[in-house]
This record gives C-alpha cells, structure tokens and sequence, in this order.
C-alpha cells in the first residue's frame, strides 16, 4: 500500500468510527505468539471467521460493517504485529511468520477449523496462513490482497519504496499518527514501524508457486479501481483454477474458487462496504450464486 493509499484508508476509517459496537459486547484480550502479543476482539455468534485488516490500520478499520459481519458469524478480530493494540517488538517483521502467528494465536483461543478474511496487508497473512496451516482454514477471502509485487502498477512501487522513520515528523497532524497515538502500547515505535513497513514494502516477493497450495475454497475480492493491475487479478483466479473454460449449463466445470470485482470501489474504501459483506458471506456460508437453468424450469412446475 504507498503512504498515500494509507492516509486515505486510515482517514476514510476514523470518519466512521461510529460505528463502533459497544464494549460489553465485545471480549478483547492478548495471546502470545512466537514472541508477539497479539490484541484480539471477539464479537458475534454462529460460526467463526478471523478478519485481519491491512498495512498501518488495525481491527477499527473494519468498524463500519463489523455489525454486519457480527448478525451472521463470530468475528475474530486481531491487530497484526506493531499495528493497533499489538507491540511492534523486537523480532523482524515477516508476513510468513504473522501467518504462523495466526494459528498459535487461533489455537490458543480455541479454533480449529475457520473461515478468514483479510484485507491488502491482512490478506496475504491470511494467504500464508492458509498456505502453512491448511487445515485450520475452511474457506478463505482475500480482499485487495495480490500473490506478487508485479501486481501493482509500476508507478506504485517508488512510492511505497520511500515509506521510512524520516516521515514521522510530518504525519503528527495526520489521522493515521493520530489513531497509532490512540491505542498502541509504545507510541513511540512510530517511526520504527514506518521504518518496518518502508523495508517490508522494498522487498520483491512472488507466490505464484503457493497458490496452487490452496486446496480450500477461495474467493478473490476487488474493487474495480483498485490498486492492482486487472490483469494480475485475472491470473490470481486462474492460478486458483478459475476463467479457465466456461462453467457449463449446469456449473459442472465452475471452479470451486470465485472472483468479485465491486463496482465503483478502490484498494481505499473496498474494507468498509456494505458490499464486500454481500459478496463474501454468501460463499462462505457455502451457497451457490443462483439456480440452473434446469433447476428453475423444474422449480415451476411445482404448484
């Protein structure tokens, strides 16, 4: 994500912090992992889903649809290495190791088997989570989350290059220092996180190979104006198996896998629509997009 695109995140979140649920509903606490305390929130019943948020936010960015998500599943909500409630610490930031954070910090809470949805940053934990610990993920979401730095457009890339420690002097007026103000452990750590997030975001990566590692049910999500390129999201679903033939009268070549392009939304709002919960719920309780041809013809013959 590059300093700009994170600005306009973390701003387009703080606007909506009404939407806040209230503390009694909410159990909140911290479980170590490999070193790192992690902050969690849980809200909600029914079945479980871990929702991880993206690059320099934390669990409140998910504050607008968090009601939404809460009426149909129980949320498990963590803040990621140095982000919100959670310590940056001394251990190297590593998006492979924040993937294996997540099943001690699932474990340790008592999940098995769940479904998880993450977003840009939070998406490719949630990808390397997937990737290591297949077994403790049922259905997966990856929301503006690509599997290769390529999949930004190139004029991105030097832009989020110059994220570092010098800027933190700057952003003290900005929502995004404002809200890390708020709520971490060790204010101070500001600038060292942008100094961790500036060489994070340096550091070419391709995971082209470990696609075809998940085996469960995924569902690429993205905005139509998004920070990606159209054509690395195209081979994000077909790396998965998916827009490689037509689907068939009755679907019986449709992948298991799903693609969602939400109209007029970009990599900085797409977190907090309405519409990424309509879109997403439906495949993770497992339903199927609609009838067959088939099946509606037979549906009205019945009286």
């Amino acid at each position: 994500m590059t300093t700009t695109g994170i600005l306009a995140t973390i701003t387009a979140a703080l606007t909506l912090t009404a939407y806040a649920a209230r503390a009694e509903d909410v159990k909140s606490g911290h479980v170590a992992a490999n070193g790192i305390s992690y902050y969690y929130e849980i809200r909600g019943e029914s079945e479980p889903l871990l929702l991880l948020h993206g690059g320099l936010g934390s669990t409140d960015m998910f504050r607008p649809i968090m009601p939404q998500l809460a009426e149909h599943r129980q949320v498990i909500a963590v803040d990621l290495q140095g982000h919100g409630r959670t310590e940056l610490g001394q251990r190297p930031f590593s998006i492979q190791a924040m993937g294996a954070d997540m099943a001690v910090v699932l474990k340790e809470l008592g999940y098995g088997q769940l479904d998880v949805l993450g977003y840009s940053m939070g998406g490719v934990v949630a990808f390397q989570l997937a990737v290591q610990h297949p077994e403790a993920v049922r259905r997966l979401v990856l929301v503006s989350a690509g599997y290769a730095q390529d999949g930004f457009y190139p004029e991105m890339l030097p832009m989020q290059a110059q994220m570092n420690a010098g800027m933190a002097e700057s952003m003290k007026d900005t929502p995004m220092y404002k809200s890390y103000m708020a709520v971490a452990p060790k204010p101070e750590d500001f600038p060292r996180l942008l100094d961790t997030m500036g060489a994070w975001m340096r550091k070419p990566y391709d995971w082209s190979a470990d696609v075809a590692r998940l085996k469960m049910p995924v569902m690429l999500v993205f905005g139509d104006s998004d920070m990606y390129r159209p054509e690395h999201v195209v081979k994000f679903y077909q790396l998965l198996g998916g827009g490689l033939k037509d689907a068939g009268w009755a679907r019986e070549h449709q992948s298991q896998n799903r693609l969602a392009i939400l109209a007029d939304q970009t990599h900085y709002d797409i977190f907090f629509s309405p519409k990424l919960v309509d879109a997403a719920l439906p495949f993770l309780d497992g339903k199927k997009g609609s009838k067959s041809w088939d099946e509606q013809l037979e549906a009205a013959k019945k009286p």
